[in-house]
């Protein structure tokens, strides 16, 4: 299974989106934003939200969370 077949089940299978931290752990991929334009292409309807996440130290970044959207 492809990286991408393997966002696309994850997607389905977490309706509240994945980070690219989250999809580093899941399926290993370092590309996130790269598998989303993949699946895009493809004809799936995929939003995305900027979220603040916080680090070990204390730190705030803000990430991009993905979402499928299923009709």
């Amino acid at each position: 299974m492809t990286q991408t077949q393997e966002l696309l089940a994850l997607l389905r299978e977490r309706p509240e989106g994945v980070t690219p931290l989250e999809a580093l752990d899941e399926i290993g991929t370092l590309r996130l934003a790269a598998r989303v334009y993949d699946l895009r292409a493809e004809g799936h309807v995929i939003e995305d939200r900027t979220v603040p996440v916080t680090a070990r130290n204390g730190r705030t970044a803000h990430v991009k969370r993905y979402r499928l959207v299923v009709a």
